[in-house]
């Protein structure tokens, strides 16, 4: 990894999930796209990204016990001052699924239960369900920035005011480990898609 590397570039994502990324109990994310999105479909904007966390619309019934237990509830339209950033990550993997049994089938590898797949993919139908892999790194040091106004709002991807350095971050996962899992993945949704168009 080069020295001196910053970037600007964020994806938005609950907090519990992010934790999940930078423990290493998960390497992939579901996204249909926020309502701010570009014709308001879900697009990947950057493979390297910042992982940024928030906590307002973190739902405890759409997601693992395991993983509910972990998410303090807050008011609408709350966030706190100043945001942590300790991790980035590169997106290795966008896989677009528009089966519910292939979603489901994945369900060891995330973070969130049965409902939460059943919602998203009812919720404009016609469009999939983007499964996302990210190969997460640790920040040597969290960064604490100043929230800004333009950072809210129901969109995925955001450009900070100022660049982070993410030069010295350490892998979550080693190669091979990392490996291992998306292959696991890719053979689930390579499978799934032959039995449907089979």
């Amino acid at each position: 990894m080069p020295m001196n590397l910053t970037t600007i570039y964020a994806l938005k994502e609950w907090l519990v999930a992010i934790n999940a990324l930078e423990t290493g109990k998960t390497i992939m994310l579901l996204r249909k796209g926020g309502i701010h999105e570009n014709n308001g479909r879900f697009q990947v904007a950057h493979e390297q990204v910042l992982l940024y966390p928030t906590y307002e619309h973190q739902q405890p019934f759409l997601l693992k016990s395991e993983y509910a237990d972990l998410v303090c509830p807050v008011t609408s339209g709350w966030h706190p001052e100043t945001i942590p950033i300790s991790s980035w990550a590169v997106i290795t993997d966008i896989l677009p699924i528009s089966e519910e049994s292939t979603v489901n089938a994945l369900l060891p590898f995330h973070i969130w239960n049965e409902s939460f797949i059943s919602d998203r993919l009812k919720w404009k139908p016609r469009q999939p369900l983007y499964v996302l892999l990210l190969r997460t790194y640790k920040l040597p040091e969290v960064q604490e920035i100043p929230y800004l106004s333009q950072y809210g709002g129901c969109k995925s991807w955001i450009d900070l005011a100022q660049p982070i350095n993410i030069a010295g971050a350490t892998p979550v996962l080693s190669d091979s480990h990392y490996s291992e899992i998306v292959n696991e993945i890719r053979k689930i949704v390579r499978g799934c898609r032959l039995e449907v168009t089979g």
